[in-house]
Parts: structure tokens; C-alpha cells; sequence
């Protein structure tokens, strides 16, 4: 049967743009399908910023999804140099943090045995230097390396690496339905009020927040409804206020405990993020005012500054998808998860959670999974190697 494409992806975010290259690079044909009219619209550009290991997944026993971030971050910053910068990230630890020095020097000790850089403790001398950091009851303050980008530019950039490489996008695309054959799925989109179908061998669904929305227009060959993914939406809100930092904060949250990032950003700062569960439409997603005064809460305790919701610049939103189930998001795997319809020969495969960070490897296993239902292809290039283009 003659296709019109090896994989279908829906979705232009960081993933749906990481698959479209993996896919791109080992020679498969691909079309990427997204509802905007421009890339990384949704949560990819409503991040924190940040390609980092994640710290704090180290409390949690998550060693190898931090090895695995670690690993992804050092080959960004080889093949994306003019988009991810490694920056020192500064952590104060007060009389009342409820993580002790020792502790947040065991977890930085960890860290940089895995990422190879190392991190310090910053003298007392030095405190006055910390960019108005209040000083009273300060115990002490570690130093260690992270890396920064802007969300959407890598989004765009990666895609357009997917594109160089062969994939066809197609932006202002609404993805309708699709009907899984025996050797095919069939995909139908609308553009401009026009309606298409295309055949390939694989759909993925990369949508994101609206993945289960896709899911639900998926028909099995038997007729049946694709069976859905048991997830929870967790809103994470940001934002911007007036002024100048020289480097990132990773904070403790003074109401709950939970970590808060409070980093410079397009010559402002950005604090953020929240967790709070969402049960609304994806598109919908907007800063509460209980959020933007928790961050403008613990912006001030540290600060010596006093910075009420009139002063903000800036507030967005954006959501995670993390696995269903009682406890609070905090909590939660930030493991990717894969959805298939048929293990042993996939022809639907949906993507739920994963992070900004390890999309590259998100990629690459997703690949791995659908190797049995795609042709024999040579390369073309290795995505581990592979420069990102740079791109307005």
C-alpha cells in the first residue's frame, strides 16, 4: 500500500517537534499537524526556562530521570550553544528553611558527581553581592550549575531542524479523527474550513495538555474508542516583575515548602512556578489571583522589596500532565509515560507528561517503540550529534 507518510505527528510543542526530527534523522517521512498558527504556543512556551537536571527529583529517589536530564542538558549545550546557556543558580538556606545546609550539600554533592560541574558555598563575605537577598538569619548559600534557554525559540528551532531534514509541517491545522486500518492509520485534519485525510503507518500523539482530547477522536479498527490515559492537568503559573538579578534562585517556598525558581529574564525577572490541579479546557489555562500572590509572597520574603500585583509586567500559565492519583503534584513521577494502542505492533502511541529538558531522549525511545511498524531506512543524521540550527 502506498502511504502518504511513515509517521504522523499532532502537535508542535517541544515534543511533537523532538519526534519530528528523531523521526526525521533515521530517514522516516513526517508531517507535524498543529492547531496554531504559530509554534509552541501552549506549555512550551509557559516553562520555567529552564534545561536543568532537576535538583529536587533527587528527594524523591528519581535518580535516573536526573541522570537522564543531566546527560540531555550536555549535549544541548554542545549543539545548541546560542540557545542554552550554563548559568550558576544560587540556594539560600535560612535559620527557618526546612532543608538544612548539610542536606542541600548532600543533594548539590549527588548532583555534581552526575553532571560533572561543581558546586560551592558562597562566603559570608559575599552575601551583600546577592542581588538584594535578605541577609538576616541567613545560615548559608550554595552555588551550582544549571542552564537556561528560551522555551519557545528552542521549540522553533528544533522544528526547524525536523524541517531541514525533510519533515513537512503544517500550522492552522485542527486534527479531526482518525481510523486505525490493519496497516495504517488514517488521519483527517482541517485548514482554512478544507478538510484532508492522509495515510501512515504511525500517529503520535504529542498534543500535550490536549492529549486525551485527541485520544477520544482516535477509532480502533474494531470500531471501538481508543481507551483513555488516567492523567491529572496541574497548572504552573509565572510571573514577570520589574528589575535586575545577575543569576537564578532556587528557592524554598516559605508557605509550603515546595521549590521556586526566581531567575532573570528578557532584562526583568521571572518568579515561578505554582501546582495547582486544572480541570478546565487547556485552552482556557490563566494565572489566579491566589497564584500571583503566593509568588509575589515569596518574591518579597527574600527580597529586599515590597511588590504588590500592580507591579507585575507580566503573569502566564501553562500545564503539566502528570499521572493521575491522590497526593499533591510535588509529589508525582515527572516520568514520561507512552499510551499504545497495540504494544507489539503500535500504531497509535501518545505521549503523557516529560519534561522541556529530555525531549531529545523522549524522542529517541518513543522511536524505539514504533521501529516494528516502520520500514528499513538509512539515517541521515544522529540527533545526539546533531547541531540546532539558529533560527530569528
Amino acid at each position: 500500500m502506498q502511504l502518504d507518510y511513515d509517521v504522523v505527528v499532532i502537535g508542535a510543542g517541544i515534543h511533537g517537534a523532538g519526534v519530528a526530527q528523531a523521526a526525521a534523522a533515521a530517514g522516516y517521512s513526517v508531517l507535524v499537524l498543529e492547531q496554531y498558527d504559530e509554534v509552541a504556543k501552549g506549555s512550551s512556551s509557559r516553562s520555567s526556562k529552564l534545561i536543568h537536571g532537576g535538583l529536587r527529583y533527587l528527594e524523591s529517589g528519581e535518580f535516573h530521570l536526573v541522570r537522564e536530564c543531566l546527560r540531555e542538558r550536555a549535549m544541548l549545550l554542545r549543539n545548541a550553544p546560542h540557545l542554552v546557556k550554563l548559568v550558576p543558580f544560587y540556594i539560600p538556606v535560612y535559620r527557618n528553611t526546612r532543608r538544612r545546609p548539610w542536606k542541600i550539600a548532600l543533594g548539590l554533592m549527588l548532583y555534581s558527581l552526575f553532571s560533572r560541574k561543581r558546586f560551592h558555598r558562597i562566603p559570608g563575605s559575599a552575601w551583600n553581592q546577592l542581588d538584594g537577598l535578605r541577609s538576616d538569619d541567613l545560615d548559608a548559600v550554595f552555588s551550582y550549575y544549571d542552564a537556561q534557554t528560551d522555551d519557545a525559540h528552542l521549540t522553533r528551532s528544533v522544528l526547524q531542524s525536523a524541517r531541514v531534514l525533510g519533515a513537512d509541517v503544517i500550522t492552522g491545522a485542527e486534527f479531526e479523527q482518525a481510523r486505525l486500518g490493519s496497516d495504517e492509520v488514517n488521519v483527517s485534519y482541517q485548514k482554512n474550513g478544507q478538510s484532508t485525510t492522509v495515510a501512515a503507518r504511525v500517529l503520535v500523539n504529542a498534543a500535550g495538555s490536549w492529549v486525551n482530547h485527541v485520544l477520544q477522536r482516535i477509532q480502533q479498527q474494531s470500531g471501538a474508542a481508543m481507551e483513555l490515559y488516567d492523567m491529572d492537568l496541574v497548572q504552573g503559573t509565572h510571573i514577570v516583575v520589574p528589575g535586575q538579578i545577575s543569576h537564578p534562585y532556587y528557592l524554598e517556598a516559605p508557605q509550603d515548602g515546595r521549590a521556586v525558581f526566581v531567575v532573570p529574564w528578557k532584562h526583568n525577572i521571572m518568579v515561578g512556578t505554582t501546582e495547582l490541579n486544572y480541570h478546565g479546557a487547556p485552552a482556557d489555562v490563566r494565572p489566579t489571583a491566589a497564584e500571583i500572590d503566593y509568588l509575589l509572597e515569596i518574591y518579597n520574603h527574600y527580597f529586599k522589596r515590597e511588590l504588590t500585583s500592580g507591579d507585575m509586567i507580566d503573569a502566564f500559565a501553562g500545564l503539566r500532565v502528570l499521572p493521575a492519583g491522590a497526593g499533591n503534584a510535588s509529589s508525582k513521577s515527572r516520568e514520561t509515560h507512552f499510551h499504545e494502542n497495540d504494544p507489539a505492533r503500535p500504531r497509535v502511541v501518545s505521549i503523557y507528561g516529560g519534561k522541556l529538558t529530555s525531549y531529545r531522549a523522549t524522542a529517541e525511545k518513543l522511536l524505539r517503540r514504533i521501529k516494528t511498524v516502520l520500514p528499513e531506512t538509512m539515517p541521515v543524521a544522529d540527533t545526539r550529534s546533531l547541531e540546532i540550527p539558529n533560527i530569528d
